[in-house]
């Protein structure tokens, strides 16, 4: 009964902004252990009877950051699945599904976003032994988080009928693990006011909707084709048009562009006799806003949760993290103060959720700062802006060893390279030297130009540009 762990790492995590951007979501971030949110999930699967070596499905914009934090970890995914753009949870899972078909594993697939939180693993490895059995008589499962308070944040599962005891295993267990029975599926729940919450979390009957599913990868793909066939057949067109490249698998863009967006709930498990809740009680929560990371998070004996450089002065249930600048707080209690490079957020707990709507303006007047932090991650290394004015810009670049730029030129910008550390290989026009620490060099307009480092340390260096336009979309690569 082999269990293929499908990691879904799509989110922009638009309600943990500032630190939280499109082009580093919070999956990608260490928000709560030393590790990310991404590698917490497979970290997760160590010790789990019967995985299988993961599957990642992710956008095409992250994909080396992906691929990076996987190659930390010593861990090689089955396949790191590239989405040209995002369309929902439902697409995700059958990109998925269709590739291990393609492989002949018919399998068990464990459904998992990338950004949720698990403290309990022994109870969440049980409830996935209990899940298997499920899935494999052909049921399509779902987890349901046993609710602890009235949370409006999340959608909800009401419980139906109870299944038969020999429907599940794992009874007995260490204390934490998980024993509960499964049961089908009443109805799916949208996020409830305040007081349908609690009317919720009163009748017992209602489980917290944790967007954690098990099935084979027959079963889903049989019933997205009966309820579904659109987003089948958009799928199916876009997996066969693609290729793979290099670690990762390209799916067919335009076929894929085309597929309906919906997610797993909407697409299928709402309309399916056969879903089914596994309750589950392993300390879970999806991390959805910064109230939800101060729950998680360990706290100082007032209540707050501190992060970097501040000081709090009469200051209770708070969560405080510095990036770049010392910051303090004086006198505030259950509020969120979040400071990075380009952007300081302040609110009150209770309106977390609502930092969305700052993204969402963001978006609406075109600024950068809702989809990239100041530094900018790339697979050779990043780059951080340091100051810019009119037709000069000035930035931070660290270049990894072994790594390399792109053979490339400008059309309206020159650029000084001034070496701080470490050792690079220029490529200029048709010379090629070495230059070293507080060594420089200066590529005129137009000059063909690459950058390596040869080094075993990093290279970091400041490029200074000039010119009369300077936007990231003035490069011609000539080769990558």
């Amino acid at each position: 009964m082999n269990i293929y762990p499908v990691i879904l790492s799509g989110g922009s995590g638009t309600r943990l902004w500032p630190l939280s951007r499109e082009l580093y979501p919070k999956q990608l971030l260490p928000l709560v252990e030393e590790h990310t949110m991404l590698q917490e999930t497979v970290r997760r699967l160590d010790g789990l009877p019967d995985g299988k070596a993961p599957v990642i499905v992710c956008n095409e914009e992250h994909r080396f950051l992906v691929a990076e934090q996987m190659r930390q970890l010593g861990i090689s995914p089955s396949s790191i699945m590239l989405e040209p753009l995002g369309r929902n949870t439902a697409p995700a899972l059958t990109l998925a599904a269709l590739a291990l078909m393609r492989n002949g594993e018919d399998g068990i697939m464990l459904v998992m976003p990338a950004d949720h939180v698990i403290q309990n693993a022994a109870a969440f490895h049980a409830a996935v032994q209990q899940g298997a059995a499920l899935a494999q008589d052909g049921s399509l499962v779902t987890f349901g988080i046993v609710p602890t308070e009235p949370e409006t944040g999340y959608g909800y599962i009401k419980k139906g009928a109870a299944l038969p005891a020999a429907a599940t295993i794992g009874k007995t267990a260490v204390k934490g693990e998980q024993t509960s029975d499964a049961w089908q599926v009443a109805a799916f729940v949208e996020k409830p006011d305040a007081a349908t919450a609690q009317r919720y979390l009163d009748s017992g009957e209602y489980l917290w909707n944790s967007g954690m599913f098990m099935m084979r990868a027959s079963v889903w793909l049989a019933d997205l084709a009966a309820y579904r066939p659109d987003i089948e057949q958009a799928c199916r067109a876009a997996y066969t048009g693609g290729a793979q490249d290099g670690d990762f698998f390209r799916v067919e863009k335009s076929a894929f562009s085309a597929c309906p967006s919906d997610s797993i709930d909407y697409a299928v498990m709402e309309k399916t006799a056969k879903a089914v809740v596994l309750p589950l009680d392993a300390g879970w929560s999806d991390v959805g806003a910064w109230s939800a990371l101060w729950q998680v998070r360990a706290r100082d004996t007032d209540g707050n949760v501190i992060q970097g450089d501040v000081h709090a002065h009469a200051t209770t249930n708070t969560l405080l993290i510095s990036q770049h600048r010392f910051v303090a707080a004086v006198g505030v209690k259950d509020m969120v103060i979040v400071e990075t490079a380009d952007a300081v957020l302040v609110a009150h707990k209770d309106s977390a959720q609502d930092v969305k709507k700052i993204v969402e303006h963001l978006k609406k007047h075109n600024r950068d700062e809702y989809k990239n932090q100041r530094k900018v991650y790339r697979p050779w290394g990043c780059y951080e802006g340091v100051d810019a004015g009119p037709r000069f810009q000035v930035k931070r670049i660290t270049v990894t060893p072994g790594a390399s730029l792109s053979l490339q030129m400008h059309h309206h910008r020159a650029e000084h390279w001034i070496i701080v550390k470490g050792t690079a290989r220029v490529t200029r026009g048709d010379e090629v030297f070495i230059i070293t620490e507080n060594q420089s060099t200066y590529i005129p307009l137009g000059t063909k130009h690459r950058l390596e480092n040869p080094g075993s340390i990093p290279l970091e260096m400041i490029e200074v540009q000039s010119g009369g336009y300077l936007g990231e979309d003035d490069i011609v690569r000539f080769e990558d």
